[in-house]
């Protein structure tokens, strides 16, 4: 399983693969601690309705992780994996980026 996600991912080594979930992992844990304080600094609350709640989740947080992505994926050498990364999901998103 591992070596299809390596190939499909175009990664030489189990170390990459390493350094790759771990920056997965950090970003997604430092967005979830920075999404507290962002809906604290907005002050949401629990009474407002879930789709407004949704549109800030949307325009706040999914942002700040793909640039978390990209921040400490260069800091640990994986920015061209992460680059290429990005270029697909914002594809997904409608966007084009060369």
């Amino acid at each position: 399983m591992l070596n299809k996600l390596k190939e499909r991912w175009q990664i030489d080594s189990n170390f990459q693969l390493a350094i790759i979930f771990f920056v997965f992992s950090i970003s997604g844990s430092s967005t979830l601690v920075v999404r507290k304080f962002i809906f604290e600094f907005i002050h949401v609350n629990p009474d407002w309705p879930f789709l407004v709640k949704a549109l800030i989740y949307l325009l706040t947080i999914v942002p700040l992780y793909q640039a978390s992505l990209l921040v400490i994926g260069s800091l640990l050498g994986q920015f061209h994996f992460f680059w290429r990364f990005e270029k697909k999901m914002l594809r997904r998103f409608g966007l084009k980026l060369k």
